[in-house]
């Protein structure tokens, strides 16, 4: 692993200079200053239920579904397509040292995107001076969460963008799997088939993998280690199908 930082630091580097990273800045801050602005008119109207930290990130799965692809689709895609990630792997570089610096710029980027979401709480902290409005604990566990699920998402960005070598192909890809993942389980575990007793084993799995129920007990200060586990074995699944892709197509080329 002696080259990570080093590809890391190149990564870090192309991601700043790249169109894509700047339009998926902008579209993110919209997107998220509009969710906070009506989730504060909503508290206007009336009294709600949730803390402002936890409606906020109920939304999360809004910028995920167009941030992921985008600043991932390129990863090594791009590459393939321009020939130079052969090129790349003929230097005493190797496949693991690759897709790991690029998957954590890809990361590093990620949580930079989120962080900036801070700032709307400050300003909320700062002219409201209300502490029901400023709940520490949904807010870190909201940040706790979009941390330990990004490893996953951003693995996933980074797996379908090694199958192909176009980036639109890369990014329908990794916004089909991550639609299925967050809203396609959910919407599975309300199908009525699956009260059957004979599938108790997979409505009790399909529940475990709840994307909006680990949410949920992140910002009530429910930390699971099994939740936490879906995420680091799935990331650790993506990033080593993303290896063996890059160097299956490698041997193939």
């Amino acid at each position: 692993m002696r080259h990570f930082f080093t590809i890391l630091s190149h990564e870090l580097r192309m991601l700043l200079v790249s169109p894509f990273t700047y339009v998926a800045t902008v579209l993110f801050l919209v997107v998220m200053g509009t969710i906070f602005t009506w989730m504060l008119e909503q508290f206007a109207e009336a009294p709600q239920q949730a803390s402002p930290a936890a409606m906020f990130f109920l939304f999360f799965e809004v910028p995920v579904l167009f941030m992921v692809p985008l600043l991932t689709m390129r990863s090594i895609s791009e590459e393939r397509r321009l020939g130079t990630l052969e090129t790349l792997l003929t230097t005493p570089v190797s496949t693991v040292e690759v897709v790991l610096g690029k998957f954590a710029a890809a990361y590093c980027l990620y949580m930079a995107l989120w962080a900036s979401t801070g700032g709307f709480f400050w300003v909320l902290w700062k002219f409201a001076q209300d502490p029901r409005l400023f709940d520490v604990g949904p807010l870190i566990g909201g940040y706790l969460f979009i941390a330990v699920s990004g490893l996953f998402f951003i693995a996933i960005g980074i797996f379908t963008s090694s199958l192909s070598r176009n980036q639109a192909v890369a990014s329908i890809l990794s916004f089909s799997l991550l639609f299925g993942i967050i809203l396609g389980l959910n919407f599975l575990r309300k199908m009525e088939f699956l009260n059957n007793e004979a599938l108790f084993p997979v409505k009790a799995a399909v529940d475990y993998v709840q994307v909006f129920r680990h949410l949920e007990d992140f910002t009530r200060g429910i930390v699971d280690t099994r939740e936490i586990l879906f995420y680091l074995s799935g990331c650790a699944l993506a990033l080593i199908f993303s290896i063996l892709g890059v160097e299956a197509k490698i041997v193939h080329s």
